[in-house]
């Protein structure tokens, strides 16, 4: 079994997990994992890492994404989304294209965020939703995310379409309902898509039926999915010692995380600290 990305467009209606179970069947392998969580509601593009690979999702934790979102306008639900229950609504309101595109800009750079207590999030070692759910009592901690861009894409009597390009950690449902609170207009999400995780963008994703009329042909290298670590040439004569771990000393600044090759053959990611190369992660 080859190891490598899938590059796969999650349909809407599936968990995360779910869509791993998928791979792991279509694959008839154990080692699967997905970089990125997505809400079961939400589609578009979830890298997923099949063998070898599962050990790098963790360099994929902090590319940026983005997102095309729908609000819709007049309801505000308790999950941020319409699988909550409504907890307020509006009738007589007008969204002003002028307004709302001045409210956005608000939202631009680094921001605090609150997540939405139905998430995934770990309080006090339980997860948010759970306690949610048994109507348990919790604050979720404040949060500092960055949104590089946030832009209208599209306006109607009671709903807006926005993209956005942001960084780890951003929740759209709670940015929506910022919105909202902004406009002074209950608000709630009704749609998401993932547009792109780093280098995995959704023009070039695949089905999960595409997945399985190509096979392995649609398995992407580990290392050309992270181009976005800096890479490293290690001397031929250092193989060694980087795949048994021990440290070489390299003329180089320090650096959290480098793509570590030696005569075109990927070996693994390291890291550069006080003038000493160590392995993080052997491929």
């Amino acid at each position: 079994m080859s190891d490598g990305f899938i590059n796969l467009n999650k349909p809407s209606g599936m968990t995360s997990h779910d869509a791993v179970n998928h791979v792991r069947r279509i694959f008839s392998v154990r080692k699967v994992g997905h970089a990125g969580t997505l809400d079961p509601q939400a589609s578009g593009v979830l890298p997923i890492a099949i063998g070898r690979a599962t050990k790098f999702i963790e360099y994929l934790a902090d590319l940026d994404k983005s997102y095309r979102a729908e609000i819709l306008f007049g309801i505000a639900t308790n999950s941020g989304d319409l699988d909550g229950e409504i907890i307020s609504c509006a009738d007589n309101f007008f969204v002003n294209c002028n307004e709302l595109d001045a409210a956005l800009k608000n939202f631009i750079g680094e921001i605090e965020q609150t997540p939405p207590k139905f998430s995934a999030i770990k309080i006090h070692g339980r997860k948010a939703y759970d306690l949610a759910r048994k109507n348990i009592e919790f604050d979720m901690p404040r949060r500092l995310v960055k949104i590089s861009r946030l832009e209208l894409v599209g306006l109607d009597k009671n709903s807006a379409t926005i993209e956005i390009d942001c960084g780890k950690g951003t929740y759209i449902r709670s940015l929506a309902i910022d919105i909202g609170e902004r406009l002074k207009i209950p608000a709630t999400l009704r749609n998401l898509i993932r547009l792109r995780v780093g280098g995995f963008d959704l023009e070039n994703s695949l089905t999960l039926d595409d997945i399985k009329k190509s096979g392995e042909d649609c398995l992407l290298p580990i290392e050309s999915c992270l181009k976005h670590l800096p890479a490293f040439e290690l001397k031929e004569n250092r193989i060694r010692a980087f795949m048994n771990g021990l440290p070489t000393n390299v003329d180089v600044p320090d650096e959290k995380f480098l793509r570590i090759c030696a005569g075109g053959k990927f070996l693994g990611v390291g890291r550069i600290e006080r003038g000493e190369l160590r392995s993080s992660k052997i491929f």
